[in-house]
């Protein structure tokens, strides 16, 4: 009896390994499995997303349009109308008809004031009645207190959104007693205030 339960003992034994074996075996094929899985993965793509290259051309800009100028008086090419680029002064606009006539009396005119859309250019002739002139001449001065949108676009450092706040300004604050007083404007500053010194006036 006592062979019997010796081999019983040692086959129970050996079982146990069998089923140890058995186990590490089925984890090491199970470890080679997952190892042979992540190897055939493919490789993540790499995105690279390259800007364009820089480019000299500038980004679109609002540009004013042309001025419509009517010149009369002496010059060369008198009672015409003249398309002038925005900027443009009343000498550019006596340049393009000609240019003044020996008769003419340049003293007389503001040859460095800015032009708006729509002015009359008037270059009298020398001992020329003034009060035959016709109006507004050449160069007139913009009432600020009263100018439109478009009146007040044309003098020069003023563009639209300015000449809203210029507008706004008038009808919450009242008029401008000077040209300090357009200071308070925003968008407004010393240097287009002095521009603006000889071509605008307040009453």
């Amino acid at each position: 009896m006592r062979r019997n339960e010796m081999d019983a003992s040692l086959w129970s034994r050996l079982a146990a390994q069998a089923k140890v074996l058995l186990f590490l075996a089925l984890l090491s094929l199970a470890a080679l499995a997952g190892a042979l899985l992540w190897g055939s993965r493919p490789a993540p793509v790499v995105i690279t997303i390259i800007p364009p290259p820089p480019t000299d051309t500038p980004m679109p800009t609002s540009t004013p349009g042309p001025l419509q100028v009517y010149v009369t008086g002496e010059v060369v090419n008198p009672q015409q109308t003249y398309a002038l680029p925005a900027g443009s002064r009343v000498n550019d606009a006596i340049e393009a008809a000609g240019g003044p006539t020996d008769r003419a009396d340049l003293s007389r005119i503001n040859l460095a004031g800015f032009l708006r859309d729509g002015d009359q250019i008037h270059l009298p002739a020398v001992n020329e009645d003034e009060s035959a002139l016709p109006t507004p001449m050449g160069g007139a001065k913009v009432r600020i207190n009263s100018a439109t949108q478009a009146e007040l676009e044309a003098l020069p450092g003023i563009g639209p959104v300015t000449a809203t706040r210029i507008i706004n300004y008038r009808e919450i604050e009242g008029t401008f007693v000077d040209l300090d007083a357009l200071d308070a404007v925003s968008g407004i500053g010393p240097a287009t205030l002095e521009t603006l010194r000889d071509l605008v006036v307040f009453d």
